[in-house]
């Protein structure tokens, strides 16, 4: 029996006797430098799994410059495809002695007869693949992070529920004897929330009395979450409306309540305790050292194998909240509800993890006065400069004039961009399609959006112009198909992030889809019926894919926006990256080029 390592990925897809059984039959082999270990066409005889050395997998079929594919080294495997398909489609050479270890056919073959899970391993698609690459790099082998894993059902309390015509006192009484901070009221076959806030404000503000019916005091305006979703989501949706407890319901039953306290002491991690800090700041030096904060939560995310969906809604949920507090600090209150602060881009996309350049407009009600705008839009700007958000190399920013502007001017802006459709205007109307409200008054956004749909949806020679956009740059493939290796790396964002945003952007521009994430707009085009379930899910992993490996690249980096910090390494990524990779990309070839026949941009 060979001592070797079956920890990890396919391997712990088996169970204990059937490692045994691999221990047991595995061989330990020698191949010389330069030697063939497995020949184009060949029929595979054996799964290699590299113990020492190098393996290339070469096309023999292209120049020697591009031939090489892949590079496998301690710990990767190779050859079960071979044995799947009958055949090998490349050579795998050593470039140095290896030792591998060989995994005999029958074995393999009567393995994925017996474990289904590890003969899908190597034909899954890609977002079963994404979620074991998922599973490889979290900590322990887990799926996510213990926290991730974890449901609402795990933390919530017991409610406490008291008939809506109790008193006041009656209330504080129940409070106190439970030690609870908040209680539940029924009336009128809705549930309200009494805190003990409330009803310190019920008797000394409001001017109540102990004896009045407890429902006076009550908001019957509830953030619900189920028992089975992650306590995560709570989490998230917590920090997006502003409250400290979500209530806990089952098809309209009440199965009880979560407090934000609650949440933050299951996290251990002193990183899950920024979004009470943004919270508790009262003035800009305190939010500055929360907002200061938000890279290291990141890392811990990525470090625990947090799916990267949840980190990209947390993350937008706090400087969505950063940015709201930073208006607040500096916007007098009386303009609050007659303008609308907005981010654009990936922030508004809710899609951007490390704070990048302001993307940001203000939407002025009509006839509302504000005579120094303009003085106060630069405080703003240079606030959130100093809470880390640089400023936009472009100058999309509330403290240039040409980015704020009252709803009648944003809509004659929008007409006068729809029939330029110049690069300047297609990037401008592309750009606010992605407008999400941070601060102020939401509804002056919808207006605008609304005006956008009305006159962009239906116009077919303009959703021509912008699709076309999204085929701008080329995908980093070889005319066969494989990677390209170029020493500098694979711009990601170009080649693979840009196309799927855009392209499914416009997309959603024709369908009239208000939700501005990515993977929203994928959803809902999905239940619509404009893109298959499967390519919407495809598409939808490729991204996140793409978006991990610039995150690591980024988090490496000392500059977040240099120009290496979109660039990825193929050569230094694991087969099982490559892999992904290389099929994340043939779907966005694909996608470009349902889009160029959705447009009809093969005449263009």
């Amino acid at each position: 029996m060979v001592d070797v390592d079956l920890s990890q990925l396919p391997f712990t897809l088996l169970d204990d006797e059937g490692r045994d059984h691999v221990r047991r039959s595995m061989d330990l082999a020698y191949f010389e430098r330069d030697s063939i270990i497995l020949e184009t066409g060949e029929k595979g005889e054996h799964v290699f799994l590299v113990h020492k050395g190098d393996v290339a997998e070469i096309d023999p079929t292209l120049p020697a410059a591009s031939a090489r594919l892949g590079h496998y080294t301690a710990g990767d495997l190779f050859g079960a495809i071979s044995i799947l398909n009958g055949k090998s489609r490349y050579r795998f050479q050593a470039e140095q002695e290896c030792l591998c270890y060989l995994l005999p056919r029958a074995l393999f073959l009567q393995l994925c007869r017996q474990y289904p899970p590890f003969e899908q391993f190597f034909r899954q698609s890609l977002a079963h693949k994404a979620r074991l690459l998922t599973e490889k790099r979290a900590e322990g082998g887990v799926t996510m992070a213990g926290f991730m894993l974890a449901s609402v059902g795990e933390c919530m309390r017991e409610p406490l529920l008291m008939d809506a015509q109790g008193s006041i006192a009656d209330a504080v009484r129940k409070l106190n004897d439970s030690h609870a901070d908040s209680l539940l009221v029924e009336t009128r076959g809705k549930l309200g929330m009494v805190t003990k806030t409330d009803l310190l404000n019920g008797l000394v503000v409001e001017g109540f009395t102990q004896e009045t019916p407890v429902d006076q005091v009550a908001h019957f305006s509830l953030v619900t979450v189920t028992p089975v979703q992650y306590l995560f989501e709570a989490l998230v949706l917590m920090t997006r409306h502003k409250v400290t407890r979500v209530v806990v319901m089952e098809q309209a039953s009440l199965k009880g309540v979560v407090e934000l306290t609650d949440v933050l002491s299951y996290f251990s991690s002193r990183s899950y305790v920024v979004s009470l800090q943004v919270e508790q700041a009262n003035d800009l030096d305190t939010l500055a050292v929360a907002s200061q904060r938000t890279p290291e939560l990141v890392r811990a995310l990525m470090a625990q194998g947090v799916k990267l969906r949840f980190a990209m809604d947390l993350l937008a949920a706090l400087n969505g909240r950063i940015m709201n507090k930073a208006w607040e600090f500096t916007v007098n209150e009386t303009h609050h509800s007659h303008s609308c602060l907005m981010v654009m881009g990936s922030e508004g996309r809710g899609e951007q993890i490390l704070k990048t350049d302001q993307d940001n407009g203000l939407i002025l009600d009509d006839d509302a006065p504000w005579p120094d705008v303009s003085g106060d839009m630069q405080r703003l700007t240079d606030t959130l400069i100093r809470l880390g958000y640089p400023p936009c190399p472009g100058n999309i920013m509330v403290s240039n004039p040409q980015w704020v502007a009252s709803v009648s001017q944003w809509k004659n802006s929008i007409i006068q961009w729809a029939s330029v459709r110049d690069g300047d205007s297609l990037m401008k109307l592309a750009i606010l399609l992605d407008a999400h409200a941070v601060a102020g008054n939401p509804r002056l956004l919808e207006s605008v959006r609304e005006a956008l749909f009305e006159h962009c949806a239906r116009d077919e020679i303009l959703l021509s112009y912008l699709a076309r956009t999204a085929l701008r740059f080329s995908t980093p493939l070889t005319l066969f198909g494989s990677l390209k290796k170029p020493q500098h790396g694979i711009d990601i964002k170009k080649g693979g992030i840009f196309p799927i945003v855009h392209g499914v952007r416009t997309m959603a521009l024709e369908r009239r889809i208000g939700v501005t994430s990515t993977l929203g707009r994928l959803e809902a085009l999905a239940d619509d019926g404009r893109l298959e379930r499967r390519v919407a899910d495809d598409l939808g992993e490729a991204l996140s894919l793409f978006t991990e490996l610039r995150l690591k690249q980024q988090l490496g980096s000392q500059e977040i926006n240099d120009a290496h910090s979109n660039r990825v390494i193929v050569q230094e990524l694991s087969s099982l990256e490559r892999d992904l990779l290389r099929e994340s990309l043939h779907i966005v070839k694909d996608f470009k080029q349902h889009l160029s026949h959705r447009y009809h941009l093969e005449y263009s």
